[in-house]
C-alpha cells in the first residue's frame, strides 16, 4: 500500500461581522473532545483567486451570495494542527466581507451542507468569547488578527 503524501492546503476564509459577532461554522474534534469554530470558506482551486474561493464556497456550503466588492484582504496565517488525530498544514488567506442578503444577519443559525454531505451549521459568535478563551476559534492566529 502506497503511503499518501502530505500536502500543504491553501484556503480562503471570510469574516462576516455583526456588531462584535462573526459568522462561524461549528466543528468538533472527537479525538480531542473539542468543539471549535471557524469562519466560512474553503480550499482554493488551482488558478482561482481567494475572492472567488470565498464566493464559490459560501454558495456551495450555505447557498448565500457574498457582496464581492466588499471583500477586503486582512492577512494570512500558517496553520499546522491535528484534527481527529491526523496532521494538517494550511496556508489561510483571511478576508473581511459582507453578505448580500441583509436578512441573514438576523438569522441565529444558517444551515447548509458540505460537498461530502456533512452538515454545516453557521452561527454568530461573539469575538470576546474567542479572545477570552471560553470558545476556540481556528485557524490559530485569527483572534489576534481580528484584534489589530
Amino acid at each position: 500500500m502506497k503511503k499518501k503524501k502530505k500536502k500543504i492546503r491553501p484556503l480562503a476564509i471570510c469574516v462576516f461581522r455583526k456588531n462584535n459577532n462573526i459568522l462561524v461554522a461549528e466543528g468538533y474534534d472527537s479525538v480531542k473532545d473539542e468543539t471549535f469554530y471557524r469562519p466560512l470558506g474553503g480550499g482554493i482551486k488551482f488558478g482561482e483567486p481567494g475572492v472567488e474561493t470565498i464566493c464559490r464556497e459560501l454558495m456551495e456550503e450555505i447557498k448565500v451570495e457574498v457582496a464581492r466588492e466588499s471583500l477586503t484582504f486582512l492577512g494570512a496565517v500558517e496553520n499546522i494542527f491535528y484534527f481527529n488525530g491526523i496532521a494538517h498544514h494550511e496556508i489561510v488567506m483571511i478576508y473581511d466581507g459582507t453578505l448580500k442578503e441583509s436578512g441573514l444577519y438576523d438569522q441565529a443559525v444558517i444551515v447548509g451542507q458540505e460537498a461530502n454531505g456533512e452538515a454545516v451549521h453557521a452561527l454568530w459568535k461573539d469575538v470576546d468569547d474567542f479572545a477570552s478563551g471560553s470558545a476556540i476559534l481556528y485557524p490559530t492566529g485569527l483572534v489576534e488578527l481580528l484584534q489589530k
